[in-house]
């Protein structure tokens, strides 16, 4: 497939299972790709493997809670037709025992991370002429409450209304912003909670209609769909790829 071929991409949250696979998927599909994440390169090498499995691809250390950082980052390697905002952590806590800094560290990273990146590669699209494409990573618990992560949640409703503000003051750039929401994905922590806690599994099961949870390239595959010439009519929507999760009544 070459219909990227000739564009550029930027990922942050590029050095962990769905950034990877995202890469990869925009790397099959032609486009030149440089992942950014806080990860030392070394630390990173699993993923950049991953991500290079349909061609080279670059990587920068960059800390997305940096907006000088971020910047920079951006500056060096030129400003990405496709900017892809990745950068994410979730740490599950009864609300009761939410801690100040878990609280700031969701928001800093999920939510600033987001706006840090989007910002700084929108300016570039909009000083460039370029008619580029921004797609943050939400989740369908950014509508629909689960328990003993209500900063992931906040953080991830926050970034639906980011891109919605987002897409409605870049359209006339001809900038189109998104966001893709996936479900329970068997990748980074969550599969790590799906093989090692029996009464989350438990959970995630009965929470999944489709009776299996989703891979980091079904992610990838929805992603790339939002950066390709079929969604040139496409901005200011949250694309719920979470296989009906969403449909979920928790008790």
């Amino acid at each position: 497939m070459s219909e990227l071929a000739g564009r550029t991409a930027a990922i942050t949250g590029g050095a962990g299972d769905i950034g990877a696979a995202i890469a990869a998927e925009l790397t099959r599909r032609g486009a030149r790709v440089t992942l950014l994440d806080v990860k030392d390169p070394a630390e990173a090498a699993g993923w950049i493997e991953t991500a290079s499995a349909h061609g080279p691809v670059d990587y920068v250390r960059v800390d997305v809670r940096d907006h000088a950082e971020v910047a920079a980052a951006l500056e060096a390697i030129g400003t990405p037709d496709i900017a892809i905002a990745g950068a994410g952590i979730v740490e599950s806590s009864p609300f009761l025992d939410i801690t100040a800094d878990q609280w700031r560290r969701h928001l800093d990273i999920n939510l600033t991370g987001c706006f840090n990146f989007a910002q700084a590669a929108a300016r570039g699209m909009v000083a460039d002429g370029k008619r580029g494409r921004i797609v943050l990573v939400g989740s369908w618990v950014g509508e629909v409450p689960w328990l003993e992560i209500a900063a992931y949640s906040a953080s991830k409703a926050g970034v639906a209304m980011l891109a919605r503000s987002m897409a409605k003051e870049l359209a006339p750039h001809g900038v189109l912003v998104n966001v893709v929401a996936p479900g329970i994905v068997a990748a980074g922590l969550a599969k790590w909670q799906l093989e090692n806690e029996p009464a989350y599994a438990e959970r995630a099961g009965e929470a999944i209609p489709l009776g299996y949870p989703q891979t980091a390239e079904q992610v990838a595959r929805v992603t790339a769909f939002l950066c390709s010439a079929d969604a040139d009519y496409v901005t200011g929507t949250t694309l719920l790829a979470d296989g009906g999760c969403s449909l979920f009544n928790q008790r």
